[in-house]
């Protein structure tokens, strides 16, 4: 690839406690996948500034949103579920007013995790707060003493998941308890578990690159071919990039 698209990565953050400073951090993973990918990894900082975050965003091609604690579902006018471990409160209130721009502008996105929850609550969907009892015939979809937990996946033909995985068994690493429920308008269903959990999403708008995994192809327990989404993702924003300048 000729192009290396610029794409930017919200950071985790940890508040002060005692004599530890607060700090925002990384799971290398991401980026690394990234740059495995083909694109430059930008880390997004926390900012403020409404103006600010747009002069980042202006300067990137993409967004990848990653993974974390839970979204807090009183912030979208439910109640909270004993299960949910909120993210931390500033990093929440970030990543809400980061993605609300990025669905503004259809910015390319990839949201990994409650990166995929945010991206569909933000567009119009909702979730499922705990999936044991909103779904309680369902497969486990996290084990707390397995880090590796893995389990079948079902793709949609014709997607950008059908051109990661094809045909066969497909198996990707589980560890939610929250999942999406009713899908944003102008978004599909790519990917469920065998019990109905939607694993995976993608805009059905031809000139907005957006998708999201709930499973993480970054993590350690990931395989080769979970790492293809990456891929396919920069190549979806390297073509957009292209397109927009042939126009101009």
């Amino acid at each position: 690839m000729s192009y290396k698209p610029l794409v930017g990565l919200n950071a985790d953050y940890c508040s002060s406690r005692g004599d530890q400073p607060a700090f925002s951090y990384l799971a290398a993973g991401y980026s690394d996948a990234l740059a495995k990918a083909g694109a430059v990894p930008v880390i997004i900082p926390i900012i403020e500034g409404d103006e600010d975050l747009g002069r980042i965003l202006d300067m990137l091609d993409a967004v990848v949103m990653v993974g974390g604690a839970d979204l807090d579902p009183r912030r979208d006018g439910f109640m909270l579920h004993p299960s949910v471990r909120p993210l931390d409160r500033r990093r929440e209130e970030f990543d809400r007013k980061l993605m609300g721009m990025i669905v503004y502008r259809q910015m390319p996105v990839f949201g990994i995790g409650v990166g995929m929850q945010l991206l569909n609550v933000t567009a119009g969907g909702n979730l499922f707060l705990h999936i044991p009892e909103d779904l309680p015939r369902a497969l486990p979809h996290c084990d707390t003493t397995d880090p590796a937990h893995r389990h079948a996946l079902e793709v949609e033909m014709g997607t950008l998941m059908e051109r990661v995985y094809g045909e066969g068994e497909i198996r990707v690493n589980s560890m939610h308890h929250m999942a999406s429920d009713e899908v944003a308008p102008g978004f599909a269903v790519t990917a469920r578990c065998p019990d109905g959990v939607i694993e995976a999403i993608e805009s059905t708008d031809p000139n907005w690159v957006a998708l999201g995994t709930q499973f993480h192809p970054e993590g350690r327990s990931a395989s080769a071919l979970d790492l293809r989404i990456f891929e396919e993702f920069i190549a979806g924003v390297a073509g957009k990039k292209l397109s927009m300048r042939l126009v101009a």
